[in-house]
């Protein structure tokens, strides 16, 4: 198994943080992302970047992050007991963009790396991620330039691993209480260490330019696509589900919060706007309508072309 090197991990991370900004604030052509510079007392920090009103971010933040500590919160022994009482690094890249324009979906991405260390044991580490899509208006030439992205990235790792990861997405990108999926998923994987630490590594690398190369031409299709106050609405309203999944089921939000982890920046993913309605139906044949029919796991790359 090739050697863990978490400094290698940190510096990619640090450069796919800059590159993301990069490519986001040519696309939206006004706004930029202010870095504010933070410390966490227990051990680490990072540099938390947004930016807000630009032409077409209305709010989006893009996150790095190291810190490290001596014992791990409930949310990570529950799902890992072999790891209490290790000491830990985490380190990541994790980003949210919420555009204006209701024609233009919100997209997340995280890429990061954890590893828990004891004295005499062998340590424990593993890389996790991937990347999503949450249309308002769904567009299918949209979401198949997605999901093709995903799975060209996908292919040199293993011819079943696009399959794997999308499922896994749609499995964990699911609103139980509301009975659907929070978009139209994408890749996400956790606890990846079986292929050692080079493969894994070189996965995570093509995952954050995959990122890159799924959405910024999204962006450029539907940016000028006009819009009115009934799509700003539905917009808000949808936009409340969004705030649902990352309070009530999100273990990245939960880790975070319960390691004493910088609230602003762990709850950078929420939208600037939002709002709930109590039994909201769309109209029958509505625009609005047709998203529901997109909220299910699907073969995209199949049933869209």
């Amino acid at each position: 198994m090739s050697e863990v090197n978490i400094e290698t991990v940190v510096s990619f991370l640090k450069s796919l943080q800059d590159n993301i900004c990069c490519a986001l604030e040519q696309a939206d052509g006004k706004g930029k992302f202010v870095e504010d510079n933070w410390t966490r007392e227990e051990g680490g920090g990072g540099r938390t970047r947004v930016m807000t009103d630009g032409s077409v971010i209305e709010q989006g933040g893009v996150n790095f992050s190291l810190v490290s500590g001596t014992k791990l919160p409930p949310s990570a022994t529950a799902h890992r007991p072999e790891l209490a009482g290790r000491s830990w690094q985490a380190c990541g890249v994790s980003l949210v963009i919420h555009p204006k324009n209701p024609n233009i979906p919100t997209s997340h991405a995280n890429v990061r790396f954890f590893i828990a260390e004891k004295e005499g044991e062998e340590p424990v580490w593993w890389f996790g991620g991937g990347f999503d899509l949450t249309p308002f208006y769904p567009i299918d030439e949209d979401i198949l330039h997605w999901h093709q992205t995903a799975k060209d990235l996908c292919t040199p790792f293993g011819e079943s691993v696009y399959d794997e990861h999308k499922k896994w997405c749609d499995d964990y990108f699911y609103l139980k209480h509301r009975n659907e999926t929070r978009g139209v998923g994408g890749l996400f994987f956790d606890d990846l260490n079986a292929w050692g630490f080079d493969k894994s590594f070189d996965y995570i690398k093509a995952v954050g330019q995959g990122y890159i190369d799924a959405y910024v031409p999204i962006i450029e299709r539907r940016k000028e696509t006009s819009y009115g106050e009934d799509e700003r609405q539905f917009q808000l309203y949808r936009r409340g589900r969004y705030v649902e999944f990352n309070l009530v089921f999100d273990r990245g939000t939960l880790f975070g919060l319960q390691s004493g982890g910088r609230t602003e920046s762990i709850l950078m993913s929420m939208p600037p706007l939002a709002r709930w309605e109590y039994n909201y139906q769309p109209e029958g044949e509505s625009a609005e309508a047709k998203l529901y029919e997109y909220l299910t796991p699907r073969d995209w790359l199949t049933e869209l072309v």
